[in-house]
């Protein structure tokens, strides 16, 4: 992805896509019991969410620039929170599924920003 050059347009697709599959990791974090008792894990969910929710509005709108600019602006936070979902999944659970939601949402944050930096112009 990151040799790619894509348009704004396929940005968005791309982007919206990875989001699925973030989706599918808050939507477990938010119901794994290991999370009600977890005050660091309630927050990754929030913002994996978060960032999910900033980009809707755009995305049902077709605004291509107002969407880039959110996934932008907010992409440090979901980041942020990978890295730290990744740093204390070891001491919340050893669980597969722990395991592979760290995998899962790591690999959307870079694609993210990979697609984030395949722009047709620097300027985006």
């Amino acid at each position: 992805m990151t040799d790619s050059v894509l348009s704004p347009q396929s940005q968005m697709e791309a982007i919206d896509l990875q989001m699925a599959h973030l989706w599918m990791v808050r939507t477990f974090l938010k119901h794994a019991e290991e999370t009600e008792e977890d005050d660091e894990l309630q927050e990754v969910a929030r913002t994996l969410y978060d960032y999910m929710l900033a980009l809707g509005p755009a995305a049902q709108a077709g605004d291509t620039t107002a969407y880039l600019k959110q996934a932008k602006k907010k992409f440090s936070k979901l980041r942020k929170a990978g890295e730290l979902f990744e740093e204390i999944q070891p001491e919340i659970s050893d669980h597969t599924n722990f395991k592979m939601a760290v995998i899962s949402c790591r690999q959307v944050i870079q694609q993210v920003e990979a697609i984030l930096n395949a722009s047709t112009s620097s300027a985006s």
